[in-house]
Formats: C-alpha cells, sequence, structure tokens
C-alpha cells in the first residue's frame, strides 16, 4: 500500500481550492447582475406576446364600455365643462379598465399561482417585472381611448386639435393606475379579494372620473383628488377649451407622473414582499 506524501495532498487541496475559487469565479462571470432596462424590454416583449391573445376583446369590451357611458351621458350633459369632463374621464377608463381592473387579476393569479418563485429565480430586477407587465398592458389601452375620444369629440361637438394630448396622458395616467393595480394583486392574500380590489377601483374611476366634477359634493370631491387618474382627466379636460391653459395642463401631467412614480415604487415593494413568501 502507497502512502501519499503530505506535499501532494496539500498540493492538491490548493488547486481543488483554486479550482473551484476559478469555477465560482466563471460562474459570476457567467451570470452578472441583469441592468434594468434590458429586463425591462424582455419582460415587456413577453408580457406583450402574451396578452396578445386577449387584445381584441380587450380592445372592445374596454372601448364599447367607455362609448355606452358617453351615449347615456348624452342625455343627461349638453355641452360647456360638463361635456369635456364627460369625454376626458370615459377616455381615460379605458386605461382604468385595463391597470386597475385587469393588472390585478393577473398579479393576484400570478402570485396564487405560484408564478412569482419563477421570476424570483431570475436574475431580474423586481422593478423590471413591474414596469414591464405594467406598460404591456397599458399599451393595449392606446387604440381604445383614442377612438373613444375621437367618437367621444363628435358625439359633444368638441376640437379634435388637441387630441395630441393624449400622447401624454396615456402613459402618464396608464403608470399611475398600473401601479396601484399591480400593488393590489401582489398584496392581496387571495386572487378572489385581488379581483374584487381591482373591480373597486374602477368603478371608483368610472363614478369619479366620467361624471361632472361641478356635480359632486364637496366630501366626494376630495375623494376624487386622491384618485392616481384624476389629474390625467384634468389635463385632458383642459385641451378642449379654446385657450387652454398650458401652464396648468403641464401642472396637472406632472402631478400624475408624481403619482406614478410613487404607486409603481409601491407596487415593486410589493412584489418583493411577495416574492420572498
Amino acid at each position: 500500500m502507497s502512502v501519499v506524501p503530505a506535499e501532494v495532498l496539500q498540493g492538491g487541496a490548493r488547486a481543488g481550492a483554486s479550482g473551484l475559487s476559478a469555477e465560482g469565479d466563471a460562474v459570476g462571470e457567467l451570470a452578472p447582475r441583469a441592468r434594468l432596462l434590458p429586463s425591462l424590454a424582455a419582460v415587456y416583449r413577453a408580457q406583450l406576446s402574451r396578452a396578445r391573445v386577449a387584445r381584441i376583446p380587450l380592445l372592445f369590451v374596454a372601448t364599447f364600455q367607455s362609448v355606452g357611458i358617453m351615449i347615456l351621458m348624452r342625455g343627461v350633459v349638453d355641452g360647456g365643462r360638463e361635456a369635456q369632463a364627460v369625454v376626458a374621464g370615459a377616455s381615460v377608463l379605458v386605461v382604468a379598465f385595463v391597470a386597475l381592473n385587469l393588472l390585478a387579476q393577473y398579479f393576484g393569479q400570478l402570485r396564487a399561482a405560484g408564478g412569482l418563485d419563477h421570476y424570483a429565480t431570475l436574475p431580474v430586477p423586481p422593478a423590471a417585472v413591474v414596469l414591464g407587465a405594467a406598460g404591456a398592458y397599458a399599451s393595449f389601452t392606446v387604440p381604445g381611448t383614442v377612438v373613444t375620444a375621437v367618437v367621444g369629440c363628435v358625439m359633444f361637438q368638441l376640437p379634435l386639435a388637441h387630441l395630441w394630448v393624449l400622447a401624454a396622458v396615456i402613459p402618464l395616467a396608464g403608470a399611475a393606475l398600473s401601479g396601484l393595480g399591480a400593488a393590489l394583486g401582489l398584496l392581496a392574500p387571495r386572487p378572489e379579494l385581488a379581483t374584487l380590489l381591482g373591480q373597486l377601483g374602477m368603478s371608483a374611476a368610472l363614478l369619479l372620473g366620467v361624471l361632472p366634477a361641478d356635480r359632486m359634493p364637496d366630501i366626494i370631491q376630495y375623494a376624487r383628488d386622491l384618485l392616481p387618474s384624476t389629474y390625467g382627466v384634468e389635463a385632458f379636460a383642459r385641451t378642449f377649451g379654446a385657450h387652454p391653459d398650458w401652464g396648468v395642463v403641464l401642472l396637472d401631467l406632472g402631478v400624475c407622473a408624481g403619482v406614478g412614480v410613487a404607486s409603481l415604487a409601491l407596487a415593486t415593494w410589493a412584489y418583493r414582499r411577495a416574492a420572498v413568501r
């Protein structure tokens, strides 16, 4: 029986240690931490292709709902500021239907089915998951919002000259409402509760966003100010005037952007909280 010298054992140990170190370094080099923007783009494309199957029904339901509300309000509202509020509120309601209702359901089901565990194993920042899913769902609201705004302007005889402001209203209001919808879905203990909360949020956007503010009681107007989409509705409604105050429009859009950042940060925190449980 041969005896292995101690020097050989020590050398092999050192070689094994160096091999493990090199292997660890290689693993570290092969799996670097993903950056936010590439991860966001990847999640956005994946969610966009996944939700594309339900695109036509989604657009039809959201648009038909908003147009139907404007038809009902046509018999109550004659014109002026009230008509502007109805058209602006119904247009943003398309965004609220997707961002609050459907996104809350999606994240609620994702949490219940263990889908968050899949994302947790990937080197993807939590913000990329939340922003990617929110952006994909909000993208489907663009055609319906534009169609609703055009139909409303024709119905209530409002000018079409400043519809380009929707290019700012849709993403900002979508960010604010998507963050809130994602947070509701991630914080709800059961998917049924997430669905309920999403529907309640959409109902609040319907009642507080479409109805003219001048006809609401004071306490309801205070609640309206707390709704994230209110400032997008106000910014869009102001552009129907003969001489819009663009400073106030930019202020409303700025508030909407600030609320969007806060709500998406809340959704990111809720994602981290749900992923570790």
